[in-house]
């Protein structure tokens, strides 16, 4: 049994981490491209933003159709529009061009972000479910730590161009996964009661539970957090604190690193304090850590070690917050997780999207405008957690037998 759970959550990760692989790998590159392509640092920025608008519109179709037609098919569906998106933009002549395949690339690498949840929650729920997501996420991690590495390697080795067949590869091999090692876990009979219309149906009872999307955006303003440091520190920590890209990378993986690693302790504590409660105590460390990091900021400092303190304590209580809150959102909606999984992924990116947007307006090259962002996100993040868990008892929840 503990065999079949590791498979699972090493299968499950190794897919997750296709899409983030795309994004990680590709963060080194953002100043080599502008200058490749005599592209202003906005439009650069805009070719993430874009993939992060495909991410987020491209889950609401994922997990229905995962809901209708099984989990295996789509991600056979999205990992050819990935790997399409590739080769689009490793041969991109100009701007727009990658901006347009990369749009492309991420609709496919939505199909690895949303179904590995449904399926977390096809097999478990309660704290065996929050134990496997923590697992995924551990597995997960292998790209914010690796891919900047790996990224600022084949960008000195070849170009910038050569990460995205490097992904392409990738992709690749996680065809093979999905063929030899994932088994389909959304029987047929399950699939005859779903269809667009019942889709739709439960969309809208989704978006009518509070409880579920005060849950959902604890984790999106959590996430969005990350996403406006993931697409502000290249320029911040390349062109404002000297980094190389190499220097650069091993920053963001130590930051990765803790977010991944405190994880892996979300099991563990569930068991003693509850998730509710977990969820409740992480975010409030969280946030008072990333208003502190404004604080220091704001009165002058500028250091690159405040900074990676900060950060470094702040996204590991954001370790606990993601899993947890995605576990609890899907708990009651086993029937329809798909679907569920597909509007926590969307509404998660659209946030992050629309807050990474508003950051840019902002940027001046310090880090201050980086800081700011990050520290807002946790403080709604801090009210939406207040909102939703203070008077909410804590329920024991069954395990679900494997």
């Amino acid at each position: 049994m503990e065999t079949r759970f590791l498979r699972n959550a090493v299968t499950l990760g190794l897919l997750s981490a296709i899409g983030p692989f795309a994004i990680d790998m590709y963060l080194p590159a953002l100043p080599a491209i502008g200058r490749s392509l005599q592209a202003d640092s906005g439009a650069v920025q805009m070719s993430l933003t874009v993939f992060f608008i495909a991410l987020s519109l491209g889950q609401s179709i994922y997990g229905p159709l995962s809901d209708m037609i099984g989990r295996k098919a789509p991600l056979y569906i999205g990992l050819g529009l990935f790997s399409a998106g590739s080769i689009g933009c490793a041969l991109a002549p100009d701007i727009g061009v990658l901006s347009a395949f990369r749009f492309i690339q991420g609709i496919g690498a939505c199909a690895g972000m949303v179904i590995p949840r449904a399926i977390v929650r096809d097999l478990h729920t309660g704290v065996d479910a929050t134990r496997l997501m923590s697992l995924l996420m551990l597995v997960f991690s292998i790209s914010p730590i690796l891919a900047p590495l790996t990224g600022s390697v084949v960008i000195q080795l070849g170009s910038w161009r050569a990460v995205f067949w490097t992904v392409l590869v990738a992709a690749i091999l996680g065809c093979i996964i999905v063929a030899t090692l994932l088994k389909e876990t959304r029987p047929a009979a399950e699939r005859a009661n779903s269809s667009i219309r019942g889709a739709l149906a439960a969309y809208r009872l989704l978006l009518s539970d509070r409880q579920f999307l005060g849950l959902t955006l604890i984790g999106a303003f959590g996430i969005s957090s990350f996403f406006v440091y993931l697409s502000n520190s290249p320029f911040v920590l390349i062109e404002h604190y000297h980094l190389s890209p190499r220097l650069y990378s091993v920053f963001f993986s130590a930051n990765a690193a803790s977010f991944f690693a405190v994880a892996q302790l979300t099991g563990w504590l569930a068991t003693r304090v509850g998730l509710r409660r977990l969820v409740r105590g992480a975010v409030i460390v969280y946030a008072v850590v990333m208003l502190a990091l404004l604080a220091v900021f704001a009165s002058g400092v500028d250091r690159l070690e405040v900074l990676a303190a900060f950060l470094f304590v702040g996204y590991g209580c954001l370790g606990l917050v993601i899993p947890t809150t995605a576990v609890l959102a899907l708990e009651e909606y086993g029937e329809i997780a798909g679907t569920a999984s597909a509007l926590i992924g969307t509404l998660q990116f659209v946030t992050g999207a629309l807050v990474m947007l508003l950051v840019a307006t902002f940027q001046n090259g310090t880090a201050l405008p980086m800081v700011a962002g990050i520290a807002s996100c946790a403080a709604i993040a801090l009210a939406l957690a207040q909102m939703t868990l203070r008077n909410d008892p804590e329920r024991q929840v069954e395990t679900a037998a494997d």
